[in-house]
């Protein structure tokens, strides 16, 4: 049994509580923003692009969280060694990559796929509104296909572009981890 003790995790009992506190928070303050967005706007184009940044949301997310499983950490010591913007961060997220991998692969990931579901049945009762003879079934079903022929085709290439450009990925993800730093004064990546 010692193959499967590697001590790679950082994953604690706390990390699992508060991911799934984390989880239960964002899911239903998004639920709310998007429902919201949605019947107040009263908008089908607006609702398409929302729709559209949700599931693409979800799949920047899958993009990271793939890469960072995925990335080297020496070429970005060199890096930190210079000072280079971004590099303190990259390292950081590439010794936390099992946490950053599930925040963002599960938690942003399966909420984002979880909107994208509910508002797409908020969509087409839109539609239906505007367009009483369409059958709801068939619409429905049509929406449902959509959104996940665009998320799993787009996760399908996130994963393609994560694999093989791992490290510039999370060069770009530190890059702006240290952006958010300089503007809030807060550091959000610690040990």
């Amino acid at each position: 049994m010692k193959w499967l003790k590697n001590n790679k995790s950082t994953v604690s009992g706390k990390f699992v509580i508060f991911v799934g506190f984390l989880s239960f928070s964002f899911a239903a303050v998004f639920f709310l923003l998007s429902q919201y967005l949605a019947i107040t706007i009263n908008s089908l184009i607006f609702s398409f692009l929302l729709l559209f940044f949700i599931v693409l949301f979800g799949i920047i997310a899958d993009i990271i969280g793939t890469s960072v499983a995925a990335a080297d950490e020496a070429p970005f010591h060199a890096k930190a060694a210079k000072k280079v913007t971004g590099a303190k961060e990259s390292v950081l997220l590439i010794r936390n990559a099992d946490r950053v991998a599930n925040i963002t692969n599960d938690v942003i990931g399966d909420i984002a796929g979880t909107l994208s579901g509910a508002l797409g049945i908020a969509l087409g009762l839109q539609i239906i509104s505007f367009m009483q003879d369409l059958n709801q079934f068939f619409l429905n079903m049509l929406i449902t296909a959509l959104i996940a022929a665009l998320t799993v085709g787009g996760k399908a290439y996130g994963k393609k572009i994560a694999l093989s450009n791992a490290n510039g990925v999370i060069f770009i993800v530190g890059k702006v981890l240290a952006a958010f730093s300089g503007i809030t004064g807060k550091n959000i990546v610690k040990k």
